[in-house]
C-alpha cells in the first residue's frame, strides 16, 4: 500500500496547472479495446463538508477482446482516468503486492491517466488466487465543482452527472462505455441529521447510523448493490434532505416495482404527473416492445442545478428539475408534454442505453437517437396526437437540426472526431438520430421494426455496441440488405431531393422524378413517402406509398384517372430538404395541400410552405400581392374549416414559421428583416381576419372559463393552444394608439384571468414585448408576474426568459439589467440559458451595432470560468453560423470568436467550438 500526506499525483497536478497539455483529438477509426478491464467495483463514500473521500476496490480481469497493446502509450497495464486537478490521490495498493507501490515501476502517472503496470497486476494475481485487485482512496471537494460534472453540491444536496467523462473527477477509473463492471457494493456515508436520503443504484443492502462525525454528529450510512453490469458514465449518487412521492407499478410478468421520488420537500406535490408518466411508459414499452422493468425499485430526484435534461443511470436517473416538476400554476401545457416525453426517454433508456449500451461515445446516437425515436412514439401514442408530435419535433429538425448542418459543427449522427465529447450531445446525434431510426420503422414496417429490435435485444443485452450492430440486427431480421442504408451514418449535412412531375393525360400515367444530393459520394438509400390526390375533387387517389430512392436520379410512374396534386415526403419521411426542380414552390399547389390533403403533417406543411413565400417575398421587395392572397384564403378556409376537430390541428395550421426556420430558406441571414417581414404578414393576416378572430378567441374564451378542473389531454391543451394563437394575431395589431390599448386590453384580462401557467405565459409574452399606449400594462405585467412566481426558480426562469427575447427596440439594455438582477446567477445553467440563450435566439442580438455580439463575448469569458459546457453550448447556437450573414455581421462575429480564442485560459469544451467556427 502505497500511502503519503502528499498525494501521490500532487506534483503531476502542480504540473498540468502550470503548463496545461494539448487538447487531443479523439479518432473513431483509433479506437482499440483495454488489455485490462474491470469486472467488479466496490465503492465507499464518506461526504463532510468541503471534503469527501471516495476509497474504490476494483476487481481486474484481461478483456477477452483487446487484440493489441493498451490504447495509452502502448503501455502494458490497467489504464485508468482521473482529473488530478479534482481528485487528490492519498493510496494505491495491488492486492498481493508487499511494501509500498513505487512510482515509474509498478505504476504510471500521466495528465488525466493512471496506469498500474501489467507486472504489477500479474504479480498480484500469482499471490492472490489468480485474482488482480486494484484498491484506491482519493479526496474531492464537490463544493467546489461547478462544472456539475462528477460529484458536486446543488444546493443542500450531492448529486453526480457521470455522462459522458465525469466518473474520472470522482475517482480512478477506466472511465469509457465499454468497460461494463458490476457495482457490486456502493457505500455512501453523511451527517444523518443533514442527508437522511441517501441514493445509488441498484437495490439497498442496509442502512444504519454509524459513528465518524467531526464534531460528534450521528452519521448514517446507505449500502447499495446493482446486479447489472453498467459502465462508470451510468453511476449516480445522491445525499440530501429530501420528501418522496412513492407509487408501484405492476408489470406484464406480476412483479411489484416501487416507484420512488425525491425532490426538496416544498416540491413533492409537483412530482404527481411525473409519476403517472412514468407508469405509462413502463406499459407502452412492455405493449409496443415487449420490454419489462429488470429491478424491483426506481429512483428519480429532481435537481436544480444540472447541465442536461435528465439522465438514465440505472434505476436513479436525475433530473433537472424543469423536466420533472409540472402543477397547473408554475407549468405551461409545453412543460407538461417536456415532463412526459422526458420522463418516458429516461425510462427507455433502460433497455437502449443500459442494457445494452454504446461501445465508445462516436455511437452515441446508438442510444440516443434510438431513444429520442421511442419518446416520439411514446408521446404521439399515448395522448393520440400523432400528427401534432410529429410536427412538433420536425420544427425541432428544421430549426436547430438543419442550421447545424449548414454549420462549422457539422457532423455525421456518428462523428469521426471529437476532443470534448459534451460538445457532441448535438441535435445532429439526437434529432437527427431519430430520424434515422424513423426511416428504419418507415422501410421496414412497424412489424419489421419489431423484428430488428427483438434480435438486437437478443444479441447484445448486456454488452457494449456500435451502430453496425443495430443495423446489422435490423438487416438480417428482416431478411434485407441494408449496406446503402448504413451510408446515413457517415455522411454529414442535409441531404436535398428534387422533385419533378407531369401527367400524361392520353396515356393516364402521373410520372414524378426525383434527385438527391448530399455530401456522400454515393447516393443515399432516402424512403420517399409520397401520396395523390385528384386535382378537381381534392379525393386522395393514391394512398402514402414508400418510394425508394437508392439512386442520383429516379423516375416513378403511376396509373391516374386524371390530374394529381403530389403529397410529397408525408409525415417527413427522411430528414432532407425537398425542393422543387424549377427552384420555385407552387403556390397554387400548396394553397390546394393545405386545404385538401390527407397527411395531417403535409396539410399543415404545406400552408407552411405558403406562409413562408409571402415572408420571403417581402422581405425581398417582391412583389407579393398574389401569394399573400392565396395566404388570405388558406388562412381563412382554415379558420372556418368545421372538419378540423382537433383544436392543436387547426392551431398549428394558424401558425406562421418561426424566424428560424425562414433562417433556413435564405443564403444570406438577416434576422431584422426576417422578423420585420414576419410582423407585417401576420398584422395583414390580423387585419383581414380581426372579426372572426375575435370572434373565436371570445368563444374559446367562455369555454376555457366553463372548464373548472385542469386537464392535460388532448382536447383542453387543443384548445388552449387555439386560443392562444388567436390571441397572438389579435395581440400583432399594434400600429396605432387605439390599437395599443385595445391589445393591452385582452392581454391583461388573459393575463389576469388566467387559472394556468399556459394561457398567463401567452399573454405574458404579448405583454412583455408592447410599447407606446401599451407600455404602462407591460411593465405591471411584469412586475406581477415576478411577485407571483413568489421565488420558485422554474417560473423566475420564465420571467428571465420572456423578458430577454421581447420585441423591444432596447432589448439588449434590459438584458444587461437582467443579468446584475439579485436573481440571476451563472452557476445555474436553467438561469444562465434563460437570458443567454433567449436573448442570442432574438433579433436584437444582431443590430448592427455589434453590442448584442460584444455582450455575448463577455458572458461567454464569464462562463466559461464556472461551466465550460453551458459556455460551450452558448456559443454553438450563435456565433457559429457567422458565414451565413452579411459582410459586417460576419466580421463583428467572427471576431468574438478571435477574441475567446486568444483568451488567456480557456476549456477544451469552447476551444474546440470556437477552432471550428473559425474554419
Amino acid at each position: 500500500r502505497t500511502m503519503t500526506s502528499t498525494p501521490l499525483n500532487a506534483a503531476l497536478a502542480a504540473e498540468t496547472k502550470a503548463n496545461p497539455p494539448k487538447p487531443v483529438e479523439v479518432v473513431r477509426l483509433e479506437y482499440s479495446p483495454l488489455k485490462y478491464v474491470v469486472s467488479k467495483v466496490s465503492l465507499d463514500f464518506k461526504l463532510y463538508t468541503g471534503r469527501t473521500l471516495v476509497e474504490s476496490v476494483l476487481t481486474v480481469t484481461d478483456n477477452d477482446l483487446q487484440k493489441g497493446e493498451s490504447d495509452v502509450g502502448g503501455e502494458d497495464g490497467l489504464v485508468l482516468d482521473g482529473e488530478e486537478a479534482t481528485i487528490k490521490l492519498l493510496e494505491l495498493s495491488v492486492d498481493g503486492c508487499e511494501g509500498a507501490l513505487v512510482a515509474d515501476v509498478d505504476y504510471i502517472m500521466k495528465p488525466g491517466k493512471l496506469i498500474i503496470k501489467g507486472d504489477t497486476l500479474r504479480k498480484s494475481a500469482s499471490k492472490n488466487e489468480n485474482v488482480m485487485v486494484v484498491r484506491t482512496t482519493v479526496e474531492i471537494v464537490p463544493e467546489d465543482n461547478t462544472q456539475l460534472s462528477g460529484l458536486y453540491k446543488s444546493g443542500d444536496m450531492y448529486c453526480t452527472q457521470c455522462e459522458a467523462e465525469g466518473f474520472r473527477r470522482i475517482t480512478y477509473y477506466p472511465d469509457r462505455p465499454d468497460v461494463m463492471a458490476t457495482f457490486e457494493q456502493v457505500r455512501v456515508e453523511a451527517n444523518a441529521k443533514d442527508f437522511p436520503v441517501l441514493l445509488s443504484n441498484g437495490n439497498l443492502v442496509k442502512e444504519g447510523t454509524c459513528e465518524g462525525g467531526t464534531n460528534g454528529d450521528t452519521r448514517k450510512f446507505a449500502v447499495w448493490s446493482d446486479p447489472f453490469p453498467k459502465p462508470s458514465y451510468l453511476f449516480a449518487l445522491v445525499a440530501g434532505d429530501l420528501g418522496c412521492l412513492e407509487d408501484s407499478f405492476t408489470t406484464m410478468s406480476g412483479r411489484n416495482v416501487a416507484l420512488r421520488f425525491y425532490s426538496e420537500h416544498k416540491n413533492v406535490s409537483k412530482l404527481s404527473y411525473a409519476v403517472e408518466s412514468l407508469k405509462r411508459a413502463m406499459k407502452w414499452d412492455e405493449d409496443t416492445f415487449g420490454l419489462e422493468y429488470d429491478l424491483d425499485l426506481f429512483n428519480v430526484v429532481a435537481v436544480e442545478s444540472f447541465n442536461m435534461g435528465a439522465m438514465e443511470n440505472k434505476s436513479l436517473n436525475v433530473f433537472n428539475t424543469s423536466c420533472v416538476l409540472a402543477d397547473p400554476k408554475t407549468s405551461s401545457d409545453a412543460n407538461y408534454f417536456r415532463v412526459e416525453g422526458i420522463i418516458g426517454h429516461e425510462y427507455f433508456h433502460n433497455w437502449t442505453g443500459n442494457r445494452v449500451t454504446c461501445r465508445d461515445w462516436f455511437q452515441l446516437t446508438l442510444k440516443e437517437g434510438l431513444t429520442v425515436f421511442r419518446d416520439q412514439q411514446f408521446s404521439g401514442q399515448i395522448n393520440n396526437c400523432a400528427a401534432v408530435t410529429r410536427i412538433s419535433n420536425v420544427l425541432t429538425v428544421r430549426g436547430m437540426q438543419f442550421k447545424e448542418d449548414a454549420g462549422p459543427m457539422s457532423h455525421p449522427i456518428r462523428p469521426d472526431a471529437y476532443i470534448a465529447m459534451d460538445n457532441f450531445y448535438t441535435a445532429t446525434v439526437y434529432r437527427k438520430g431519430a430520424e434515422v431510426i424513423r426511416m428504419y420503422d418507415t422501410i421496414l414496417g412497424t412489424g419489421g421494426f419489431r423484428k430488428g429490435m427483438d434480435l438486437y435485444f437478443k444479441r447484445h443485452d448486456g454488452s457494449a455496441v456500435t451502430c453496425d450492430d443495430f443495423l446489422a440486427a435490423m438487416a438480417d431480421a428482416n431478411d434485407t440488405d441494408l449496406s446503402q442504408f448504413s451510408r446515413w451514418y457517415s455522411t454529414s449535412g442535409t441531404p436535398t431531393v428534387t422533385y419533378v412531375s407531369s401527367f400524361d393525360e392520353e396515356k393516364g400515367l402521373f410520372v414524378i422524378g426525383l434527385s438527391q444530393t448530399s455530401r456522400s459520394d454515393e447516393p443515399l438509400f432516402i424512403p420517399v413517402a409520397l401520396g395523390l390526390l385528384d386535382k378537381e375533387t381534392g379525393e386522395e387517389v393514391l394512398p402514402t406509398t414508400v418510394l425508394e430512392l437508392k439512386e442520383m436520379n429516379q423516375t416513378f410512374t403511376f396509373p391516374v384517372k386524371g390530374d394529381v396534386v403530389p403529397s410529397i415526403l408525408r409525415n417527413f419521411s427522411a430528414p432532407v430538404k425537398m425542393v422543387p426542380a424549377s427552384g420555385v414552390v407552387n403556390e397554387s399547389d400548396m394553397a390546394f395541400l393545405a386545404s385538401n390533403d390527407t397527411d395531417g403533417f403535409n396539410r399543415w406543411d404545406s400552408a407552411q410552405q405558403l406562409y413562408a413565400a409571402a415572408i420571403l417575398k417581402v422581405m425581398d421587395g417582391k412583389e407579393y400581392a398574389e401569394t399573400l392572397d392565396l395566404v388570405l384564403s388558406t388562412f381563412g378556409a382554415t379558420l372556418k374549416d368545421a372538419s378540423i376537430s382537433d383544436d392543436a390541428i387547426r392551431a398549428y395550421a394558424l401558425i406562421l414559421p418561426g424566424e428560424s426556420t425562414l433562417a433556413e430558406a435564405v443564403t444570406v441571414v438577416d434576422p431584422p428583416a426576417i422578423r420585420n417581414a414576419r410582423k407585417f404578414v401576420k398584422k395583414a393576416i390580423a387585419k383581414k381576419f380581426k372579426t372572426e378572430l375575435t370572434a373565436a378567441y371570445e368563444k374559446l374564451t367562455a369555454c376555457v372559463e366553463a372548464d373548472t378542473v385542469f386537464k392535460v389531454d388532448g382536447e383542453s391543451t387543443g384548445r388552449r393552444r387555439l386560443r392562444n394563437v388567436y390571441l397572438g394575431y389579435l395581440c400583432a395589431l399594434d400600429e396605432t394608439a387605439e390599437e395599443q390599448i385595445e391589445a393591452a386590453k385582452i392581454a391583461t384580462a388573459q393575463f389576469e384571468a388566467a387559472s394556468g401557467m399556459t394561457d398567463k405565459l401567452a399573454a405574458f409574452n404579448c405583454l412583455v414585448s408592447m410599447s407606446g399606449e401599451g407600455s404602462s400594462a407591460r411593465d405591471a405585467a411584469i412586475q406581477k408576474f415576478y411577485d407571483d412566481a413568489n421565488g420558485d426558480p422554474l417560473v423566475i426562469d420564465k420571467w428571465f426568459a420572456c423578458l430577454a427575447s421581447a420585441d423591444l427596440p432596447d432589448l439588449l439594455d434590459r438584458v444587461v439589467k437582467l443579468t446584475n438582477h439579485p436573481d440571476f446567477t451563472l452557476k445555474v445553467p436553467n438561469r444562465c440559458r434563460a437570458v443567454i440563450l433567449s436573448f442570442t435566439a432574438s433579433a436584437a442580438f444582431h443590430d448592427d451595432n455589434g453590442k448584442g455580439y460584444e455582450f455575448l463575448g463577455d458572458m461567454l469569458e464569464k462562463i466559461d470560468k464556472v461551466n465550460s459546457r453551458v459556455s460551450a453550448r452558448t456559443t454553438a447556437s450563435s456565433f457559429l453560423s457567422w458565414k451565413r450573414y452579411n459582410e459586417k455581421r460576419a466580421s463583428m462575429m467572427k471576431a468574438q470568436l478571435e477574441r475567446l480564442k486568444a483568451m488567456p485560459t480557456i476549456s477544451n469544451d469552447l476551444l474546440e467550438i470556437v477552432m471550428n467556427g473559425l474554419k
